[in-house]
């Protein structure tokens, strides 16, 4: 069964700073027509930085649409003309103080396939070494240096709740399994 929708005609109803919302006008499978709307986002990256004694970093940030604090993977969008890995290595910087010398990538995941287009890169960068942090203006959060096995204890109380750390964990924990196989970048 070919479930595919088809644009018919789109529009651009709103651009922000780097988000975009579309409205489309589509053909259903069964000839019905419909609208869609939805956010075009540039794409983002997140990056499981694993320190040599089995910590991992997280950042403590607060994220105004949820209005709460919430514990995570360093993350971020990807600039124009900028590969993923250039994101991942340049975000790590910025919000950690980080650089790593060993980058692997663990897969992409679309984390709101309802309303947007998003896909975030996943790496795991290992070999760090300390730096000074570079956050843009306006940019505030905290490193935290966490024990592994207390990092996957928080997904399951509820301490990390985001889907992105979420499934960056669950690849993590694959690849320490010997589950995800992943070549050196």
């Amino acid at each position: 069964m070919d479930l595919t929708e088809k644009k018919l005609t789109g529009e651009q109803v709103y651009t922000g700073g780097f988000i975009k919302v579309q409205l489309d006008r589509v053909s259903l499978p069964d000839g019905k027509i419909a609208w869609r709307e939805y956010i075009h986002h540039p794409g983002a990256v997140a990056v499981l930085a694993l320190l040599d004694d089995g910590q991992l970093l997280l950042e403590r940030q607060y994220r105004y649409p949820a209005g709460r604090t919430f514990l995570e993977i360093p993350a971020g969008k990807i600039d124009p003309q900028e590969a993923p890995l250039q994101t991942a290595q340049r975000e790590l910087l910025e919000e950690t103080g980080y650089r790593a010398a060993n980058w692997f990538y663990l897969g992409k995941a679309y984390p709101c396939i309802g309303y947007a287009d998003e896909v975030i890169h996943y790496y795991l960068a290992t070999s760090l070494r300390a730096g000074e942090r570079q956050l843009d203006e306006g940019e505030f959060l905290e490193v935290l240096t966490v024990p592994l096995s207390e990092v996957m204890a928080m997904t399951l109380d509820g301490r990390i709740n985001d889907s992105k750390s979420l499934v960056g964990l669950h690849w993590l924990a694959a690849w320490q399994r010997g589950e995800l196989r992943c070549e050196a970048l």
